[in-house]
C-alpha cells in the first residue's frame, strides 16, 4: 500500500512558469528537465509512485525533489556540492 507524502507542493504563478519553462527547454540537462517534471506533477496532485511511472525513475528520486522543492522552493532544485576528492579532469 503506497501512502501519501507529507510534502504537499502549492505553486505561485511565477514558480510553476518557471517549473514549465525549465521543462520545455531543449537545453537544458536531462535532470533539470525531469526535476521540473517532477515538482509539476507533484503540484498537480501525483502520488510519487505515479509520478515515478510516468517519468520511468525510482520513487525514491521523486520524494528527494518533492521534499527539496518543499522546503527550499526553485532554489532546492539545483545540485548541491558534493563531498569527497574531485575527480582528475585529464584523467
Amino acid at each position: 500500500m503506497t501512502r501519501k507524502s507529507p510534502y504537499l507542493l502549492n505553486l505561485t504563478p511565477d514558480q510553476r512558469n518557471e517549473l514549465e519553462e525549465m521543462a520545455r527547454r531543449y537545453t537544458s540537462p536531462y535532470c533539470d528537465v525531469i526535476r521540473a517534471k517532477i515538482v509539476l506533477m507533484a503540484a498537480e496532485g501525483l502520488r510519487n509512485d505515479e509520478i515515478a511511472s510516468r517519468l520511468d525513475t525510482h520513487r525514491e528520486i521523486v520524494s528527494k525533489w518533492r521534499k527539496r522543492f518543499f522546503e527550499q522552493g526553485l532554489a532546492g532544485l539545483k545540485d548541491r556540492p558534493r563531498v569527497g576528492k574531485p575527480e582528475d579532469p585529464l584523467i
